[in-house]
């Protein structure tokens, strides 16, 4: 595929779109009700797709961030809230946010889940100043082929990424330089 200027004109109108995007979101903080019911909304949305359901059985705990707002264009960023979810109910809220740079242009929503499958894995995230993922335990990131040979016996690492609902015009939600820090909304 040629990249060309018109190929390019609509990553680049959108790119300003998705950073404003993210400054607004990002002053107006969504209360516990409105995070708790997106996660509800995007529990059913995973416990729907292909073999999810050993990662729920399994898991010590399920952070769910129902939307996260990613844009840039060279120099990018994501944010996005949710809850952490222990034996089906919210035991703490959750932001995630961070910011990239580098051949980027673009903008998405997307639903990211992440699946502690350790005690060890669960303890990065409720250290009091945050997770920088990338640091600390391994994060996996689980694509439909990962998932169709997932069972119990090989489910071995500490921390399974899901992304859903992708929508947009860029490749994929970075983890790599996200911090995900505990909040407490109204």
């Amino acid at each position: 595929m040629t990249v060309t200027r018109r190929s390019l004109a609509p990553l680049l109108a959108a790119a300003p779109l998705a950073i404003a995007a993210l400054h607004t979101r990002d002053a107006e903080a969504a209360s516990r009700a409105e995070i708790d019911r997106e996660v509800a909304s995007a529990v059913v949305t995973l416990r729907n797709m292909q073999n999810t359901r050993v990662l729920f059985e399994n898991a010590k705990a399920v952070l769910v961030f129902p939307k996260i707002i990613s844009g840039g264009f060279i120099i990018g960023g994501q944010f996005g809230e949710g809850a952490l979810l222990r034996d089906g109910r919210t035991t703490g809220h959750y932001n995630i946010a961070g910011a990239s740079f580098g051949l980027l242009a673009g903008a998405q929503t997307a639903g990211l889940a992440m699946f502690f499958m350790t005690d060890e894995g669960l303890a990065a995230l409720m250290r009091a100043d945050g997770w920088e993922i990338g640091t600390g335990p391994s994060v996996v990131a689980v694509d439909a082929g990962v998932q169709a040979n997932m069972t119990a016996t090989t489910l071995a690492q500490p921390v399974y990424a899901i992304t859903f609902g992708q929508q947009g015009l860029m490749a994929a939600l970075a983890l790599n330089g996200t911090k995900i820090t505990r909040i407490n909304p109204e």
